[in-house]
């Protein structure tokens, strides 16, 4: 204990001793503190204090709103469903890879599914929802010749928010299987239980604490949405898209950030639960890899209908995605959809000024993505190969970030600098443009990217480093040369998954952009509201290729480049 002591305090000093890393540490907290922290107490301020004093009129107000009262029944009540449908999808989706011996065919559509939601726009589900069931949906009217169905809705919401988050419990679920030993359930059918009863009384008990993580995470994904709501929900109102309607219609800038306080509380609460008790106990249960090779089942009365329904499930995901490009040739949507047409891209270029809006994504994107990666990363060395009094601060807030929605965040950034910080005018300058939209980008990213490193710097032996030190290196020149090129995989996994998320984000930006930036998705959102399916489906098919291109890219770069390669060719 008191060499556990001793080193502590070691540490402490040499990094007293290193301007450079105290810097570092100094505008990391700054910067989460400004634009995390702050933003959120704002909302706090805002929603309690009234006329100088602390008061709960505005959440009175609020609560007295039956539209409001009405859309946190309608959050929960959709959040709950689509979790427990998403980790239902997902677990089937898991089981069938992890246990059933399948073909090619069906693992590679496995992949696909699993990486579309991650490189899609948040809303693309919706537009093909829209287009294949909708009134005028080809589908329903022309090939059904039902007119009288809709699809918007409560149901509209949940198939929708189904498909998007399923991979999500499917990646999660299938690295909890891989880890169970299967000696314990070759154990129960060598005393002549049924599978069926192999799984209810040994799989399923083992995996319940991840099955809890995994609804938590898609309930949280869930009641966070707005891009789906907003888009397929109609008058169906739910936290997300009532909070933004609050400020864009109704002009009440108090009563959304009361809202957005309710919605931040039940996320939280969400959040909490699944990062310190579930997460915790997942671990716990499942400990280490498998001791052996699991023995796959071929039974073909189990194995041809769980991967025909899993392979029926995964193309329609993907014929749903498909659906949208197909939707940008049509000449005019819901009424004549031959002979295909590319009028809807040039019309994208040319009159809605496409240009300007592809530039001014891609350019944000582009200068947040590295910022993001390398503050990820920074952030993950801190916190797993230094050790300060300020750790704990900077590893929670940065997570923070994972747990707050979008369009809290939104109302938090228009309260906390549209009048400089707490109304000082300082920093009021970056308000409305898009020096704003860059950090709200790398706030939302951070988290992700910062998990990855943590996972990655683990794995590292601290004494590659400590041997750079012995020869004089200081700690940037250690952090550039030595720690960065081991965990260079890490690093432009998180580039692109930074550049990714903030080119197709919406619900942050929709409340921040201003006139002088046009952003895609906010003009996708657009046109779907009005009703122009065709051009919202040509700016998404355009958006599509941008983040596939970028992944494909990284993904190239990596096998030439990247750790493993050098592996490889080590062995």
């Amino acid at each position: 204990m008191a060499r556990t002591k001793q080193g502590a305090s070691l540490d402490r000093k040499k990094l007293m001793a290193d301007p450079i890393m105290m810097t570092t540490i100094i505008v990391l907290i700054t910067f989460l503190t400004l634009f995390i922290l702050y933003p959120l107490a704002m909302l706090l301020v805002d929603s309690f204090v009234g006329d100088g004093s602390l008061s709960l009129g505005v959440f009175k107000r609020i609560f007295q709103m039956p539209n409001f009262t009405t859309a946190i029944g309608n959050t929960l009540k959709v959040g709950f469903v689509v979790g427990i449908l998403s980790t239902l999808v997902g677990l089937l989706f898991a089981y069938v890879e992890v246990y059933v011996k399948i073909g090619k065919f069906t693992g590679g559509l496995f992949k696909v599914v699993s990486m579309l939601p991650v490189v899609s726009p948040p809303f693309v589900l919706s537009l093909s929802m829209i287009m294949l069931f909708g009134k005028a949906g080809i589908i329903t009217r022309f090939l059904l010749g039902i007119y009288d169905n809709s699809v918007y809705g409560y149901w509209g919401i949940v198939i929708v928010q189904t498909l998007t988050f399923f991979p999500v419990c499917y990646m999660m679920l299938k690295g909890l299987l891989k880890n169970i030993d299967p000696s314990l359930e070759e154990a129960a059918r060598d005393m002549g239980a049924s599978r069926m009863k192999v799984f209810t009384s040994v799989t399923l008990p083992l995996m319940l604490p991840g099955l809890g993580n995994a609804f938590l995470v898609t309930f949280i994904e869930s009641i966070a949405d707005f891009a789906n709501p907003m888009i397929i929900g109609g008058s169906y109102d739910t936290l997300a898209t009532t909070i933004y309607l609050q400020i864009t219609g109704a002009y009440d800038k108090a009563g959304a950030a009361a809202m957005a306080v309710v919605l931040l509380c039940i996320t939280l609460a969400m959040f909490c639960v699944q990062k310190f008790y579930l997460e915790a106990k997942t671990a716990a249960t499942l400990t280490g890899k498998a001791s052996r090779a699991r023995m796959m089942i071929e039974d073909n009365s189990v194995r041809r209908p769980l991967t025909f329904l899993c392979a029926l499930a995964a193309m329609f995901v993907i014929l749903m995605y498909i659906c949208v490009p197909i939707g940008a040739f049509f000449p005019t949507w819901g009424y004549k959809f031959f002979p295909l047409t590319g009028k809807w891209f040039k019309l994208v270029f040319t009159r809605y000024k496409g240009f300007k809006a592809f530039k001014d994504s891609f350019i944000l994107s582009l200068i947040s993505a590295p910022i993001t990666a390398l503050l990820s990363m920074i952030i993950s060395y801190l916190v797993v190969k230094r050790n300060f009094r300020g750790k704990g601060f900077i590893e929670a807030v940065s997570m923070l970030a994972m747990a707050v929605p979008g369009t809290v965040l939104g109302v938090g950034y228009i309260r906390g600098f549209s009048g400089g910080v707490f109304h000082t005018g300082f920093l009021q300058g970056i308000y409305g443009t898009g020096l704003i939209l860059v950090i709200v980008f790398i706030v939302r990213s951070l988290p992700t990217g910062t998990r990855s490193g943590i996972s990655a710097l683990r794995q590292i032996d601290k004494s590659i480093e400590e041997s750079a030190y012995d020869m004089g290196a200081d700690s940037f020149k250690v952090f550039m040369t030595v720690t960065l090129p081991l965990i260079k995989d890490s690093f432009l996994s998180g580039l692109v998954t930074s550049f990714v998320r903030s080119i197709t984000a919406i619900s942050a930006i929709i409340l921040l952009v201003t006139p002088q930036f046009l952003l895609i998705t906010v003009q996708i959102n657009e046109f779907a509201e009005k009703g122009s399916f065709s051009l919202a489906c040509a700016f998404a098919t355009i958006l599509i290729i941008i983040t596939y291109s970028a992944v494909l890219l990284m993904n190239l770069f990596m096998k030439r480049f990247g750790t493993s390669k050098k592996i490889k060719e080590d062995d």
